[in-house]
């Protein structure tokens, strides 16, 4: 009963933002566009509580598993719904609803949110379709559906410079999408199907599998921007729109991320090796440590939040080397995945408030140069508490969500001996607390507050950051539950999955 409700529900999760897409893009009437997307987002939400709800209750050693039009692999399309992928749609779910009502007031007086609320949804329908997709074409699909909505949002702010990054983001998600293709196409040349768990089954070492993972992989780490593949994401996500900088950071990079891991993890695992593990974990280190060097270097704060998450992005990639170091202990590869996945939730929530507490200073100010915002704190209060709560998350301190998540990393790291990465955590959370430590020291250097712009934003628009930065403070709170969820509904018979179930 359980098993047929969740089934029922799994096409709704792109239905629904896809019916609501097509409905803002039919009507020009701002108010029908708002209500739209208020429903459409709350039953979206509803969606997901209920599937985590189903998802929880069924005891099964494999994941569910919907065909389309009753069209089962390898013919048909299938969307697969497992541990990871009800997380990565509850949180989606739960950024969609505060980001909208967050919208509606950025864009209330605003022509162009004829053209946001349509965009909107089409991104959302497509980082849905990417979770829950069980072949790689499909996959390809919502990638596509993805890159059009991000670059679109992006030029929306209509400035020089966010045209410029919408354009650079396009050719580089091209790029990023036809080394993908090609990677799926040597797949399919070789074993004849597309279907991820049957790609799992029949995948062997080899030289095209070898050219398959890398193409696949380059063209995934391009849309995740790691680093030296970041060039794109610091002005692209610095010059779009508030909540469109928050959802790109928070969701858009974790999607490409999501893939990567089922990817190296479980479809591909036979052709990966150890030495390619302990590299994605060395680029990560070495993003970790330039991006909070970038972010403390930059003028602008907006800029610095983006760079920040080329920095925090780098803590996901040593779940790599931790991975590859625990063959005889899954337990300890349980704890680097259940690591990554709390990260995932924690960071999508602080820096979503991040990017909301930068936009409402920016609005405030007309500006966003870091060494003019002296007295912003006494002018913009919830504005800079919001910052100052969801910096904590970032930093690592505790008790926030930030904190438990590079607990575990770090519990990971000492277990399988790599204190390498142990002191490139330990090093990146000192440089986080430099370079937000920068903007709050500017911010109270002053009481003199400054004169406030003409569009000065709405407190409930500041009250909506505040809220995401607090939850991401109390998700260490709540750390059991998040654990107990993140670890999933069984064991995977694949190393480092167990949290996938």
């Amino acid at each position: 009963m359980i098993s047929s409700l969740a089934l029922s529900l799994l096409p709704l999760t792109v239905g629904l933002p896809l019916l609501a897409a097509t409905v803002c893009a039919m009507t020009s009437a701002r108010r029908w566009c708002v209500g739209t997307s208020v429903v459409f987002s709350l039953l979206q939400l509803i969606t997901a509580i209920m599937l985590l709800l189903a998802i929880q209750d069924i005891d099964a050693d494999e994941p569910l598993r919907y065909s389309l039009g009753g069209w089962g692999a390898p013919l048909g399309i299938d969307l697969v719904l497992n541990g990871l992928s009800t997380i990565m749609l509850l949180i989606t779910a739960v950024l969609v609803v505060i980001l909208s009502i967050y919208s509606i007031g950025y864009f209330a007086d605003n022509a162009k949110a004829a053209r946001f609320w349509p965009l909107w949804w089409l991104l959302v329908a497509g980082l849905n379709a990417a979770f829950v997709a069980g072949d790689a074409f499909n996959i390809y699909v919502a990638l596509e559906m993805i890159g059009l909505g991000a670059v679109a949002l992006i030029a929306i702010a209509g400035t020089r410079t966010a045209l410029m990054s919408a354009l650079r983001y396009a050719l580089v998600g091209l790029l990023g999408s036809l080394c993908y293709l090609f990677g799926v196409a040597l797949l399919y040349r070789v074993y004849g199907t597309l279907d991820l768990v049957q790609l799992a089954a029949a995948t062997q070492a080899g030289p095209i599998t070898w050219a398959s993972l890398a193409l696949v992989s380059v063209g995934l780490l391009l849309k995740t921007a790691l680093l030296p593949l970041h060039f794109w994401l610091p002005p692209a996500h610095a010059s779009a729109p508030p909540p469109v900088s928050a959802v790109l950071s928070a969701l858009v990079v974790k999607a490409s991320f999501y893939l990567l891991i089922r990817f190296w993890l479980e479809v591909l695992a036979p052709a990966t090796t150890d030495f390619a593990m302990n590299l994605l974990g060395l680029l990560g280190a070495v993003a970790i440590l330039w991006g909070c060097i970038a972010a403390f270097r930059t003028q602008r704060l907006k800029l610095l939040v983006a760079y920040s998450t080329v920095a925090q992005l780098g803590y996901l990639f040593l779940l790599f080397p931790l991975v590859a170091a625990s063959d005889s202990s899954p337990n300890l590869s349980n704890m680097a995945v259940t690591a990554v996945v709390y990260f995932i939730i924690a960071h999508a929530l602080a820096k979503a408030a991040m990017f909301l507490s930068a936009g409402d200073i920016q609005l405030f100010n007309g500006h966003d140069t870091i060494d003019k915002l002296q007295g912003v704190a006494r002018a913009q209060p919830i504005a800079v508490l919001t910052f100052a709560i969801a910096g904590v998350s970032l930093i690592g301190l505790p008790p926030s969500g930030g904190f438990i998540a590079k607990w575990l990393l770090l519990n990971a790291a000492i277990d399988s001996g790599h204190w390498v990465w142990v002191i490139v955590m330990l090093a990146g959370g000192l440089l986080a607390a430099v370079y937000i430590g920068r903007v709050l020291n500017v911010a109270f250097s002053q009481t003199t507050a400054p004169t406030p712009t003409t569009t000065r934003p709405r407190t409930s628009m500041s009250c909506i950051g505040l809220s995401l930065a607090l939850m991401a403070v109390l998700l260490g709170f709540n750390a059991e539950w998040i654990l107990q969820l993140a670890n999933g509904t069984g064991e995977s018979s694949v190393p480092g999955m167990g949290a996938l179930k």
